[in-house]
């Protein structure tokens, strides 16, 4: 219902550099980890409805995502 995701689309921009690099013939195992820089707060307001569980306004404000 209500989650921390990581912003898929700038983890899927920096693919194409790993890819780059290890067809430039960097070992994979060589390649640093790459954790998320920004966390999106993810609000599932449909199954909240469906629990009959109101969100709280501040916490809509917050949320980056609202699936409805």
């Amino acid at each position: 219902m209500i989650a921390y995701v990581p912003d898929y689309l700038k983890m899927n921009q920096r693919a194409p550099v790993y890819v780059k690099q290890i067809l430039n013939g960097t070992k994979p195992a060589d390649l640093p980890v790459e954790l998320p820089t920004k966390i999106n707060l993810l609000v599932n307001l449909k199954t909240a409805n469906r629990l009959g569980i109101e969100v709280p306004l501040a916490l809509l404000i917050r949320a980056d995502e609202l699936l409805e």
